[in-house]
């Protein structure tokens, strides 16, 4: 679960860690009050978006006056913004925060998250800050700093400092960096986050370090034990689907295809993607509806990828292992009869009762399409798909 922007800063302040005076706006009026209330002469308005690159895709602009900071956040509310990590229709801007503008001696990137390979936090820095970090590391690694912190022991001193020193700091400022990552170190065990990124952090031409922007993202199989940050939740910045999804225990992702599927098991699934690409298709979705779905699972796993109407046929395939074939064939046949479908359904089933699933899906005198292996299902689906709009 991500965080905005001015949430993200309210944490951090708590926290102990400076960021600039900010407020957050609804509303043109409210811009420019809060302009008034905010030390000029340089104020600063973005679009509250959970996604980078606002500022390429004019979600951040620099206001001289009052008025300028009104104009500006008028431009943003009600809009949608497009960046490069949003996808073609954007997300809806709502909120905009007015912060007073900084002076900027250098920028530098800091973040927290977890180095899956060791098992441990990762702190990973660099100098090149403001920029995007996948660039810097993909054209410049050798910018790129990093360390991995024993859980046992914790953030160590010497750790904080060849990080600090590895950025250039001297001085106050290292200490002032050391107290810093201490801070974000606490805070992504205590409140059980998956990343934290500041970019940039920024030197001011006084010597402070201040986040001058802030990105967290909460782990979601720990929300239950923050109740705290769930209320920050913003369901306008979500996939719909996605979230409709979670409500019925499926894990699903949304994607640009035309091939809806639904598989029980990640690897499955993916491996099913895979093979449609493979055959000149495209997915319009990863569905895993688990080890253990249900025929009232299916269903609601019928509606969700049939809502999209890019869908323009729908693969079913399913490794009966914990999962019985026949309960799967169960709610393929009262989905297509509940929901409606109009578009070609291909299924393919093996493993546990496999037979008797082929029996009721024939017995239900549906048009549903039986394939003989995923190769076979995958360009049945394709060929399907091709064929245009739906009935």
């Amino acid at each position: 679960m991500n965080l905005h922007e001015y949430q993200s800063k309210r944490i951090f302040r708590d926290s102990g860690i400076p960021v600039p005076a900010g407020m957050i706006a609804a509303t043109e009026a409210e811009a420019i009050a809060a302009a008034g209330e905010l030390a000029g002469p340089v104020w600063v308005v973005k679009a509250q978006v959970h996604a980078g690159g606002r500022g390429k895709a004019g979600g951040i602009k620099l206001c001289r006056s009052a008025q300028e900071v009104g104009s500006a956040a008028a431009a943003m509310l009600g809009q949608r913004l497009v960046t490069r990590q949003t996808g073609a229709q954007g997300l809806p801007v709502n909120l905009v925060y007015i912060e007073s503008g900084s002076a900027i001696e250098r920028e530098l990137y800091l973040s927290v998250l977890l180095n899956r390979d060791l098992g441990r936090i990762a702190f990973v820095a660099s100098a090149a800050g403001g920029m995007d970090i996948e660039e810097v590391a993909a054209k410049e690694p050798q910018k790129i700093l990093r360390i991995d912190v024993d859980p046992a022991a914790g953030l160590q001193g010497y750790q904080c400092r060849r990080l600090a020193f590895g950025l250039g700091l001297a001085g106050d400022l290292v200490a002032q960096f050391e107290r810093i990552a201490r801070a974000l170190y606490g805070l992504y065990l205590e409140r059980d986050l998956g990343l934290i990124e500041i970019n940039p952090l920024i030197v001011t031409k006084d010597g402070r370090l201040v986040a001058l922007d802030a990105k967290i993202n909460v782990e979601e199989n720990a929300l239950y034990r923050q109740p705290a940050l769930v209320e920050l939740r913003d369901p306008s910045q979500e996939d719909a689907m996605e979230r409709a999804a979670s409500e019925h225990d499926l894990n699903y992702v949304s994607l640009d295809g035309n091939i809806a599927c639904m598989v029980n098991g990640a690897g499955l699934a993916m491996a099913t993607m895979d093979l449609i690409k493979l055959h000149g298709g495209a997915p319009a979705n990863f569905l895993d509806v688990g080890g253990t779905a249900t025929a009232e699972r299916v269903t609601a796993a019928f509606r969700l990828i049939l809502s999209n109407e890019r869908v323009r046929a729908v693969l079913v395939n399913i490794f009966g292992g914990i999962v019985r074939c026949d309960v799967i064939a169960e709610g393929i046949v009262q989905a297509v009869l509940q929901v409606g479908v109009s578009v070609p359904v291909i299924v393919r089933l093996e493993g546990t009762n496999a037979d008797r699933a082929r029996k009721v899906l024939k017995a239900s005198k549906l048009a549903i399409t039986p394939a003989n292996d995923l190769t076979d299902a995958a360009t049945k689906a394709v060929r399907s798909a091709s064929r245009g709009a739906r009935r």
